[in-house]
């Protein structure tokens, strides 16, 4: 990949913007249908957003992906990203119910919400250790000189050959260039080794031999874990009335970051070079399927599609929000924000490469090579080399904390939901605590010496063509099961106005096409996973394979399980009561149940929706009755 792989730590970071606060009060502001009054869209029971500022920034936080494959990437998010971003937005807000949930509009592919789950929580057990490296390298910043700046720790070998080594050798200070014999060792060199990267290898991981070589567990990470886990704990310990005020901050501040290291970025020496080799696209390679075939993967993951998390953080919308103009926001977002950050990250690379003499190619990575050796170490060749890998880490941590928030609260949700008792409701915040402390202790295999081999692993396999399988499914369920139609005058009940010509297109037939694409071209370009030099074993790939399909085979056997415990005197008849919608599929609340939701029975608790005062303010007014008694009279319905 043409320097577009840039995401900052194996899984997929995100990053957040933002538009102007929202005041809650005005139903046009917040997407509303004008005549509708907004607190007739508070869902009492399960809570909503304080404003749509709140949601917006966390969906984008969510989102926002590192990396770009410029023309392709641009295409397919417009093909393919945007129209599957309304789709789980408008899905989950129609419904106002998790990843479970959702599934009464089509009980058979329920499976799918399980699926979803699954993937959720592999993702969220490898996803924090990436936060807690981060903590790790942002800790191990405060101090004058950055520890993987020269090759004499205790650490390093005899292959290490630092830039600032280098530099002190000549005379003493740092040269604009490199003597020519140094940069020859640099060029050809197979032994060179950089202080960044065998402090990362031989001091952060202490890298066992193999994958099945554990060795010990990393002390310090292990801490580190126990940080990133309680830090995600006590900002979701209210759910999203407690997350929605930490994304003002956790979505906005790394975009005052990566403005301070762009500005500081364009103003270094060869950083024009490193920004051209970014910006250059390889035209003999954009014919190639494998190009296009990135770029759509790259699309489909960055945006976080069929985690589960899109669906749940719309379930807290109001019914009426208009997510239409919200997913358009949030993905556009994204797309901004990764031609962005790679401005930041090659300017800087280009006065890495400039400095050591050599093409931005050489010094170019991706995964953890880039986030946690390249990027720090070319940070040691700045003034106050601390201060900046401070911002950077800080960064990094806030930019996982907002896809990490949307992860366990995902989970919590779609466990909270599927018992939907009074009694879990309230003790919703233990929930959120096992969940976390259940991935903490998930996690600590992680930190072991072997545990980035595990991290990559599951990065690879848990949440890589299981997720195309998962929207593709998704896609004809909603689309031909449930029927585009019902769908569409669904959209139109909640947003005023029917989904675009374009979306309804792309929904029925090329979002499909294109995701299809995207798993011919995942099974055909299949590569056996390799990190570095070392080669997975066999045992290690089933494994992997094991992980993929524990989320996928989730769908056929709930759909087998359904049709088990369905009524019905054939096999087909079965299969129509248990692909048509449930009695309770709809708006949550009652009084958005109109037209071929209006209930033609008195509503009754089990119903599955909720029924609230409709004037909550006035929810019991004292009356006389006739017999002279005082009593209360319930608005309740």
């Amino acid at each position: 990949m043409s320097g577009g792989d840039t995401r900052a730590a194996i899984a997929r970071p995100r990053m957040a913007a933002a538009h102007g606060p929202v005041a809650p009060s005005s139903p046009e502001q917040n997407g509303a249908v004008p005549s509708e009054a907004t607190k007739r869209d508070q869902n009492l029971k399960r809570g909503n957003w304080g404003n749509q500022i709140e949601f917006v920034l966390t969906s984008v936080g969510y989102a926002v992906g590192l990396g770009a494959f410029m023309f392709p990437y641009f295409i397919m998010l417009i093909f393919c990203g945007i129209p599957l971003f309304f789709m789980e937005l408008s899905f989950g807000q129609f419904a106002s119910q998790g990843c479970l949930g959702v599934w009464r509009i089509s009980p058979m592919f329920k499976g799918v919400g399980y699926g979803m789950m699954v993937v959720s929580t592999y993702i969220g057990i490898y996803y924090n250790v990436v936060i807690c490296i981060a903590f790790y390298y942002f800790f191990s910043s405060m101090t004058h000189v950055l520890p993987w700046a020269y090759c004499n720790n205790p650490w390093n070998t005899h292959d290490c050959a630092g830039v600032l080594d280098a530099s002190n050798l000549t005379n003493g200070s740092r040269p604009a260039a490199l003597p020519s014999n140094l940069s020859h060792l640099l060029n050809h060199s197979l032994q060179r080794t950089s202080p960044s990267e065998e402090y990362w290898r031989l001091y952060v991981l202490k890298l066992s031999d193999d994958i099945g070589n554990f060795g010990e567990v990393r002390l310090p990470l292990l801490g580190c874990l126990g940080v990133s886990w309680l830090v995600v704990f006590l900002c979701l310990i209210r759910g999203v009335k407690s997350s929605g005020k930490v994304v003002y901050f956790t979505a906005t501040f790394p975009y005052v970051v990566l403005t301070i290291l762009f500005v500081r970025g364009v103003t270094l020496e060869g950083a024009f070079d490193g920004i051209m080799y970014y910006l250059t696209p390889q035209w003999d390679k954009i014919l190639e399927a494998k190009v296009w075939g990135d770029a759509a993967s790259q699309i489909f993951y960055s945006l976080g599609c069929a985690w589960g998390g899109l669906i749940t953080m719309a379930s807290y919308n109001k019914f009426h929000n208009n997510c239409y103009r919200d997913s358009v926001i949030i993905s556009i977002t994204n797309c901004a924000t990764s031609v962005y950050a790679g401005f930041v990250i090659f300017s800087i690379l280009g006065f890495m490469a400039n400095h050591l003499g050599v093409d931005v190619s050489r010094v170019a990575d991706h995964g953890p090579g880039l986030a946690f050796v390249a990027y720090p170490e070319a940070l040691t060749l700045l003034p106050i080399s601390p201060l900046w890998s401070l911002l950077f880490f800080f960064m990094l941590i806030l930019l996982g904390l907002g896809t990490q928030f949307c992860l366990l609260e995902t989970l919590v949700t779609a466990i909270v939901d599927e018992v939907g008792n009074e009694w879990i409701l309230q003790k919703k915040t233990y929930v959120t605590l096992g969940v976390a402390v259940a991935g903490f202790l998930l996690g600590i295999p992680l930190t072991s010496q072997a545990g980035i081999y595990w991290l990559l692993l599951m990065d690879n396999y848990a949440a890589s063509f299981s997720l195309v399988v998962i929207s593709c499914i998704m896609c004809v369920a909603i689309m031909y099961i449930y029927g585009h139609r019902n769908y569409f005058q669904d959209i139109q009940m909640m947003l005023g106005f029917p989904p675009p010509l374009f979306f309804q297109i792309c929904w029925r037939f090329v979002s499909p096409a294109i995701i299809f694409f995207i798993l011919v071209f995942t099974v055909i370009q299949y590569q056996p996973i390799t990190y570095n030099h070392y080669q997975y074993p066999g045992w290690a790939v089933a494994i992997g394979f094991l992980m993929a399909l524990s989320s996928v085979l989730c769908i056929p056997l709930y759909a087998m399980f359904r049709l088990c415990r369905t009524d019905g005197d054939t096999l087909l008849q079965r299969l129509k009561n248990a692909t048509k919608p449930s009695r309770d599929w709809g708006p949550a609340l009652l009084e958005h149940r109109t037209g071929r939701y209006a209930p033609t029975i008195a509503p009754s608790p089990e119903d599955g929706f909720e029924v609230q005062p409709l004037h909550p303010d006035k929810a019991q007014i004292p009356i006389v009755g006739s017999n002279g008694s005082s009593r209360l009279q319930d608005s309740r319905i």
